[in-house]
């Protein structure tokens, strides 16, 4: 049976990304990057609008307000193409232009239930907040991963992650800090059908 890592990498206040700022917030450091290269390998799970800024930066488009990628978004994005990549959508067409990636038309939910239940190995998602939003409140999530860069992007922040987020009881399953600034906490969760305080009558 496969296992699903909910992954995320956000400001210290839960945005995905922020106007003005580069990938990684600019601050990642030699830990950070060498923990990067050291994941296993994984089948990537994404939604439509995922897709098309993924495979544009990977086909040369850069992000606004950079002139060229810094070499560890090239190098990120390189990855990510090399990888097995699913990708759920009603509105994309085949065949899909960014290697190694597969169109799944189905519902997602039952469709990543029959990934898990059928496969091996590692499920990870990336960026796609709606998909991550429908598996976690599917109780499909194993382990839900953030690593929280030091900044706040109050002015700036985008992609709020978790508006819209059932209650979510978490228990820490791995910890650790990189560069002395970049904080990772890891997670198992459970959806919790209400809050402890609210019994039901």
């Amino acid at each position: 049976m496969s296992e699903l890592l909910v992954d995320f990498i956000t400001s210290l206040d839960g945005c995905a990304s922020g106007q003005g700022w580069p990938g990684f917030w600019g601050l990642e450091g030699p830990e950070y990057l060498a923990w990067l290269g050291e994941q296993p390998e994984a089948t990537y799970l994404m939604g439509a609008n995922t897709y098309r800024l993924m495979s544009g930066f990977a086909a040369g488009e850069v992000p606004d307000g950079q002139d060229e990628f810094r070499p560890e978004e090239e190098a990120s994005v390189d990855e990510l193409t090399q990888a097995s990549k699913v990708v759920f959508s009603s509105s994309l067409k085949e065949p899909l232009t960014w290697p190694n990636s597969r169109l799944v038309r189905d519902d997602a939910v039952q469709a990543v239930r029959a990934m898990k239940s059928n496969g091996s190995g590692l499920l990870s998602t990336i960026g796609s907040l709606s998909l991550c939003r429908s598996l976690l409140r599917a109780g499909l999530v194993d382990r839900f991963r953030v690593v929280m860069f030091p900044v706040i992007t109050g002015a700036t922040g985008e992609e709020r992650i978790y508006d819209g987020y059932p209650d979510v009881a978490l228990e820490m399953i791995e910890h650790r800090t990189f560069d002395g600034r970049i904080q990772l906490v890891e997670y198992k969760p459970r959806v919790l059908e209400h809050p402890p305080l609210d019994v039901p009558a």
